[in-house]
Formats: C-alpha cells, structure tokens, sequence
C-alpha cells in the first residue's frame, strides 16, 4: 500500500521532503500535486518505472512524458534551446506551462519521442515541488495523472489513495490541486504550436 504524506503547501516539512526524496531514489513511483494538476513521477533511468506509468496511463511508447525541472539552466541540460526559445521560456517560467523541445543525450533514448527524440520539459512554480526537486538535485520524470477513459486528471488525494493505493508507492497530498493540466507548447519548428490548452493562458506564445 503506498504510503501517503500530508504536506504544507506554501512551507513544506523538511523531514517529509528528505523521506520522499529517499522513495524516489530507492526506485519509487509518486504522486504529486503541481501548479497545474496530480502528476505520477519518478527518477529518469528506470525502464520498468516508465512501464508502469505507461500502464497507469494507457499510454504507448509515443506518450510525451515530461521532465520537471528546477530551472532554465537544467532545462538547458536536457534539451536543446535557441535563444528565440530560451526568451519565452524566460518569460513564462516556473509557471503551468509543458514546452515539447528536442532532447539532448543527457537523456535515456526510451523517454524520447521514439521518432521526433522530443520531450516535455517544464518548471513548475509549487513549493513541495521545488523542495523535492532541490533535495534529489536532479528532474523528476511526470506524467499528468489522467486515468484511461477519462478527460480530466485527478483532483482528490485521497480518491488517488482508493484508486491507485496499490499501484504507486508514495502519495503526496498538500491542499487543494485543480483539475486543470499544463498548457502545452511545442517549440520545434520555429514557431510555438499549441498542443494542448490548459491551465497557462496563451497569449505569451500570440496564440
């Protein structure tokens, strides 16, 4: 049964950020709330975590899956950025906004895009995030947690908790999390493309 902790949204406890980074080290599967919704996360290298969100999801190997980074700089790590592309990112971030970019080698092949090597990259502006992000020093891989059959992500923790207290083994909880996903842009071919609307407004991108 995943274990399931109650965080302050605003202040998180120190104690339960260490004890969550050490879940996800150890191999662990999470929910967690963002500025935008519930996203399943773990670490980046681990082939059979990415099949079990794959799973959770109903998703196949052409599911953008998204990296959740502490700043520009490390989105600059994993995928390659002009300038054109740094500004809106610059203006834009942290905020609920997923910009699908092309991959660096940093990255595992297998959470690229099997034929575009893209990603999702993002930086999120919620303080429990923030705090595990700089604890495990590092991204976390998301996927916004959206159930096969349904539209919108899940909003409840502890619906989360009855639903899926068997399939993850950490749950998140710290307030209220909306059931509104990222906006997501893609930036590959020069100009912003919406993929998805979302939570971010777009007039940043003149869409």
């Amino acid at each position: 049964m995943a274990q399931f902790f109650s965080l302050h949204p605003e202040q998180p406890q120190p104690r339960l950020v260490r004890q969550a980074a050490e879940i996800i080290r150890g191999g662990g599967l999470l929910v967690l709330p963002t500025d935008s919704a519930y996203a399943l996360a773990c670490q980046i290298g681990d082939a059979a975590l990415l099949e079990r969100i794959r799973r959770l999801r109903g998703v196949d190997e052409r599911h953008h899956f998204t990296l959740m980074c502490r700043d520009l700089s490390e989105i600059g790590t994993y995928a390659r950025v002009d300038n054109s592309q740094y500004r809106l990112l610059k203006a834009t971030t942290p905020g609920p906004y997923t910009f699908i970019l092309e991959g660096t080698k940093e990255l595992p092949r297998r959470v690229l895009h099997p034929k575009r090597k893209t990603i999702g990259l993002r930086v999120p502006e919620h303080a429990v995030v923030s705090a595990l992000l700089a604890e495990i020093e590092g991204p976390l891989l998301t996927s916004t947690l959206i159930l096969p059959g349904e539209e919108l992500p899940m909003s409840d923790a502890d619906d989360i908790r009855d639903r899926l207290g068997k399939q993850v083994d950490l749950i998140i909880e710290a307030g209220y999390c909306g059931p509104e996903a990222t906006t997501v842009i893609d930036l590959t071919s020069g100009s912003p493309v919406l993929v998805r609307a979302g939570r971010g407004p777009l007039e940043p991108f003149g869409l």
